[in-house]
């Protein structure tokens, strides 16, 4: 590809050392546009006799100015951890069946670094769906989770929830959950472990209170399946959500795409979803983000998000 960068010293040669010094101030480090900068000034005196060198000269260094500012506005976001390895702090858990905050059996914990979700303190499952919430709403984002399933599921857990958890997204707020509540009305980033026997994708999409739209068409079923592969066993399974507000939500596992879809909205036909529905307005751009309890032990060591631009 022919490079489209124009050297100042050759098209404005006549007005002497001072666009000469924007060439070789190498204008794209910022310490060196500086110095550039500062050359140009001490010129002044001598391309004020000249003024239509000294406008050329002002303009580039004005039309490179902003493209540096350009690039550096271009850049992404740092990956934000919102697990800090140490405790819970930023996170609030709700368990269907009793208060918010209230971390019956403690059932989300912290130990070794890793944030665990763990029945140790259960003689039975009994119903009890958790959630542990992060304090802040997002709506343009990159969410990442480092997971795996550990040991037996906990008498009393529904088959299907057998090595099973979840990222929820565009949450509800967990203040707005009833006390029995079992989840809250949101998009589900299903996470799966191989049972030895059957397929098993992760990564899927679950709709408790939701639609969405993919390929052109409202999904109103609860869940649809990824094509991501089965991971059996307790590997580690990197999980990733990129979510564009109303627009588009991506799933990814171990780096690559496994399901699409966008518009994510309230279905005004699920009674919890109903009441958050404001002027006939059904549509998603944001919410908070959770990680589920379901009955199966599983552990996290990273969760991190990376804001997007709008």
């Amino acid at each position: 590809m022919t490079s489209m960068f124009i050297e100042p010293s050759k098209v404005f040669a006549p007005c002497g050392d001072g666009v000469r010094d924007i060439e070789n101030a190498a204008l794209l480090r910022r310490p060196r546009f500086l110095v550039g900068l500062a050359r140009i000034l001490l010129h002044a005196p001598r391309m004020l006799k000249r003024p239509t060198c000294l406008l050329l000269t002002l303009g580039l260094m004005t039309g490179l100015s902003l493209g540096i500012r350009a690039a550096e506005a271009s850049k992404p976001e740092p990956w934000m951890p919102l697990f800090n390895g140490r405790n819970l702090d930023g996170w609030t858990p709700k368990i269907a069946g009793y208060e918010l905050g209230e971390n019956v059996g403690q059932t989300f914990r912290v130990e070794n670094g890793l944030l665990r979700v763990v029945y140790e303190g259960y003689t039975e499952f009994g119903g009890k769906f958790g959630h542990l919430f992060y304090k802040t709403p997002f709506s343009n984002y990159i969410l990442r989770v480092e997971y795996r399933f550990v040991g037996q599921q906990t008498p009393g857990g529904p088959g299907w929830a057998f090595r099973n958890s979840g990222m929820m997204i565009h949450s509800q707020s967990p203040e707005s959950l009833r006390k029995a509540q079992d989840f809250p009305v949101s998009i589900e980033v299903q996470l799966l472990g191989g049972d030895g026997q059957h397929p098993r994708p992760t990564g899927n999409l679950c709709t408790p209170g939701t639609h969405v739209v993919m390929g052109g068409e409202l999904i109103t079923r609860h869940c649809t399946d990824s094509r991501s592969k089965t991971f059996p066993g307790d590997q580690w399974v990197t999980a990733e959500v990129e979510a564009h507000g109303n627009g588009k939500i991506i799933h990814r596992v171990n780096g690559e795409t496994v399901l699409e879809y966008e518009r994510p909205q309230l279905d005004p036909g699920d009674p919890d979803a109903k009441k958050l529905i404001r002027d006939g307005n059904t549509m998603l751009h944001g919410g908070y983000i959770a990680l589920q309890a379901e009955s199966h032990p599983v552990e996290f060591r990273k969760v991190e998000i990376q804001r997007l631009e709008r």
